[in-house]
């Protein structure tokens, strides 16, 4: 599975990781809702690395990915990058949103969600990295 690569990162500031959020190493955040959804943005280090977010290739509802599948595209400035699945399950909502205003992936990395999924196996969310082990994994 190919992850957005980041070369040559240098911003001057840590990257903001949320404690209460799940990480894949491929840069994608997990969020467990109080309906079993879960909801999946980028996270504040590959939007940094990224740069102005200028499109987002939003999946069907009703598409149903595998755990590590591509699940989309986030095109910047810099590259155009894959989003992968961080959990396996079926697409319930969609962030229609972006469509018109990628750059919020910018703003608001962790408000401006991609898409929710109702996942199949609620235990690959345990799989995911908790804050700490995704500092580490990004050198911060």
């Amino acid at each position: 599975m190919d992850a957005l690569i980041v070369y040559g990162f240098t911003g001057a500031s840590m990257s903001h990781i949320p404690a209460d959020l799940r990480y894949a190493e491929s840069h994608e955040w997990a969020r467990l809702e109080s309906d079993g959804a879960v909801t999946v943005g980028i996270s504040d280090h590959a939007q940094k690395a990224l740069g102005d977010v200028v499109f987002v290739e939003l999946v069907d509802v009703g598409k149903v990915f595998e755990a590590g599948d591509a699940a989309g595209v986030v095109e910047s400035v810099k590259a155009a990058t894959d989003i992968y699945a961080p959990v396996g399950g079926e697409v319930i909502a969609v962030n229609e949103e972006l469509a018109d205003n990628p750059e919020l992936l910018n703003e608001e990395p962790y408000d401006a969600w991609i898409f929710k999924l109702k996942p199949s196996k609620a235990r690959e969310l345990e799989s995911l990295l908790n804050a700490a082990g995704y500092k580490t994994a990004i050198g911060e």
